[in-house]
């Protein structure tokens, strides 16, 4: 699907009209940066791998009864059942931990934890997980007593008990992650796992690298000191900034606070990644199943 520009309501100037605003095309404003570089930021989202280990001597993980493990990879879609054990015969398949290079081994689909090249492979076919992008005025609740859309209007077709991974404030768009995966849905809210949100920001002014510095050194607010993990400036035009700020903070609206506190209202708020999960393509209000690699990525990024 095409890409559609998530449209948000613009500020009126005194005069009654309305003023340019930066575009995505990067042109026509000063660029500075500060923080790390476009390196450094995608260092920030990739998820933490871990590299196969060899099998310790003795240890077994055949189950008695279980499911042959070429079975199992060839039902999560690695492939047909040949391809599947090359896997396994060239030593790409980890289950538990434990690299398996013999045909006959069986395992319960249900407890083992299976990688296969360091990536994590969901084995079961009831757990989804699905990208969303929330567009202005829907409110990140199942239910609202007041009456607003919420995210569960977007999602009536699916049959699953989906939970949204973090939040979005009304007036803010992107992406959120929704998933029947409870596990994952606690790690990924879990401050220890430090998932980084990158967001591109539209403020009022012009931002100098003062005040990047200032907002990756840390910004008290009322509830504690905060700081963002690298900002960028992309574009600056007639009194506004866009900015691609990451940060792995999970407070509410803290984004915008911490560009209320520098002196940047923010007048648009976009997010565009959640760890390794980028928002991409995918049009305002739609959703979109997170395929094997996105999936693995992600719980790999959460350690599991």
């Amino acid at each position: 699907m095409s890409n559609e520009r998530r449209g948000g309501s613009r500020r009126e100037s005194s005069g009654g009209q309305q003023p340019r605003r930066p575009d995505h095309s990067g042109k026509g404003g000063k660029n500075f940066r500060g923080g790390s570089s476009a390196k450094s930021r995608a260092q920030a989202n990739a998820p933490r791998r871990t590299p196969a280990k060899p099998a310790e001597q003795g240890r077994d993980v055949h189950v008695e009864g279980g499911v042959r493990l070429q079975k199992v990879l060839a039902q999560a879609g690695l492939g047909s059942r040949r391809a599947s054990e090359e896997l396994i015969a060239g030593g790409h398949v980890e289950v538990d931990g434990q690299v398996v290079t013999e045909l006959g081994v069986r395992v319960d689909p249900a407890t083992a934890v299976i990688h296969v090249d360091g990536l994590r492979i969901q084995l079961d076919q009831a757990k989804v997980t699905i990208a969303l992008n929330k567009p202005l005025g829907v409110v990140s609740t199942m239910d609202d007593p007041k009456g607003r859309p919420t995210v569960a209007d977007l999602i009536k077709n699916r049959e699953e008990r989906l939970f949204h991974v973090g939040r979005l404030d009304a007036d803010s768009e992107g992406l959120l992650l929704l998933t029947n995966d409870g596990e994952l849905a606690n790690r990924l809210s879990h401050p220890k796992y430090k998932i980084a949100k990158t967001y591109l920001v539209t403020v009022e002014g012009e931002i100098y690298p003062r005040v990047g510095r200032e907002l990756l050194k840390g910004i008290e607010l009322e509830d504690g000191i905060a700081k963002m993990d690298a900002v960028h400036v992309v574009q600056q035009i007639d009194g506004y900034a866009m900015l691609e700020v990451v940060l792995h903070e999970g407070r509410n609206r803290i984004v915008r606070r911490m560009f209320d506190a520098v002196g940047h209202p923010v007048t648009r708020l976009v997010r565009t990644r959640i760890g390794p999960i980028p928002l991409g393509d995918l049009k305002s209000g739609r959703t979109r199943v997170l395929g094997r690699t996105e999936l693995g990525t992600l719980m790999g990024a959460v350690d599991l």
